[in-house]
């Protein structure tokens, strides 16, 4: 397939433009596909009978988490305390914030939960626990907690059958509240069958159950079980003691999902818009002007069945060109070539330059959504009415 020259018509607040007159690189939302996404995971968490508290890490954008919110999510699962401050600023008041607490971040927390937010923090070790139990008795406040779960050796948490565990429970005392119990396959991301998918998510939910059961049986409460990872939420054949599922990145799929296997091609909602600035045609190359600084370094197709390097090219209309990919990337060039690593002079009516002359608009998919979307200060989101919208992403911690 070959790409379009003509840049696609779009509309902002009812004035044609073209995609071309959009200052590249930028990060485009596929609005259409992002609901169908949004709605697919919500109504698998409906008949699953879980609520949904979306990881807003992947988006970090308030406008993404209200159409979440408005299409049945319940609370919001954040990675920095940032994004519970922004977040809870916008309304969003029930938030769990899913990275082992910093006891030299408790009073950030104090602040938020004092204000209003009901943001739950998690543990997975003795020191932290006694600092938060410390800092509640010495404010007066107790602080909901739950304790981080390790169900398959992928980072964080205690193991399940461990004696850690319960001593991780007592040792939050009168200090702090335990909630319960979460956990994250973090795995899922390394699997490619249902079989194994199924499998995985199945031990997700096992061990942290499993978990609850032993703190219950030693006197500590644990209302709470909490798992998930968008591979196992789309996988998992029973929720049987969960009472939440967290996933974030099915709001936009990427090409490490793609290569799991939980998403098609057209269901991926995140693109970057580029364009070509110039050619190396003794290399079979053309040149663009989304490097590493917008595409991110994250290669996380390596060692998956199908590598893209750091991107699969589409047109501006975002049909994938599928022999070409980006292959190299610079900090603001990106280099796009054949998939097999043939410079198009080795082939007859294959010349880059010629496929792809200055001014070409392409989009480019990538690997992991989280690390694209990160490298933006905001999105263009192409709208389901054919126009255009700007919705302003934050970062930091």
């Amino acid at each position: 397939m070959t790409s379009s020259r003509r840049a696609a018509s779009i509309s902002i607040e009812g004035a044609a433009v073209q995609l071309s007159e959009i200052a590249t690189p930028a990060a485009l939302i596929d609005e259409a596909r992002m609901t169908r996404n949004i709605a697919r995971m919500q109504e698998r968490m409906g008949a699953l009978g879980v609520r949904l508290r979306p990881h807003v890490k992947t988006p970090k954008c308030i406008e993404v988490a209200r159409l979440q919110e408005a299409a049945g999510a319940d609370g919001i699962t954040v990675s920095t305390l940032k994004e519970a401050e922004q977040f809870f600023a916008a309304g969003f008041a029930d938030v769990l914030y899913a990275v082992a607490i910093l006891p030299a971040k408790l009073d950030r927390v104090l602040a938020l939960r004092r204000r209003g937010c009901r943001l739950t923090i998690i543990v997975d070790s003795i020191i932290a626990a006694q600092a938060v139990a410390a800092k509640g008795r010495q404010e007066n406040h107790k602080l909901d907690v739950m304790i981080e779960i390790d169900c398959d050796g992928h980072r964080s948490g205690v193991d399940a059958e461990s004696d850690l565990l319960i001593e991780i429970g007592r040792a939050l005392g009168d200090g702090a509240s335990l909630k319960g119990v979460m956990t994250h396959a973090g795995s899922s991301y390394e699997l490619d069958t249902p079989a194994a998918l199924r499998a995985l998510a199945e031990q997700e939910r096992s061990r942290a159950v499993r978990a609850a059961e032993r703190l219950r049986a030693a006197g500590l409460t644990c209302p709470e079980v909490s798992v998930g990872s968008t591979p196992t939420a789309l996988s998992c054949a029973s929720a049987a003691g969960v009472t939440e599922v967290r996933a974030g990145v099915y709001v936009f799929f990427d090409l490490v999902m793609l290569n799991v296997g939980v998403c098609g091609l057209d269901e991926l909602a995140l693109s970057v818009l580029t364009t070509v600035i110039g050619h190396q045609p003794d290399k079979g190359w053309a040149i663009v002007d989304a490097g590493w600084m917008a595409m991110s370094r994250d290669r996380g197709t390596q060692r998956q069945r199908t590598d893209y390097r750091y991107g699969m090219v589409c047109d501006a209309a975002l049909n994938p060109i599928d022999d070409l990919l980006l292959s190299g990337t610079n900090q603001e060039h990106g280099i796009v070539s054949r998939r097999d690593g043939l410079a198009d002079h080795d082939l007859a009516n294959h010349d880059i330059a010629r496929r792809l002359p200055i001014g070409t608009q392409l989009r480019i998919l990538p690997n992991h959504a989280c690390a694209t979307g990160a490298q933006f200060a905001d999105y263009h989101v192409l709208t389901r009415a054919g126009g255009v919208q700007i919705w302003r992403r934050f970062s930091g911690w």
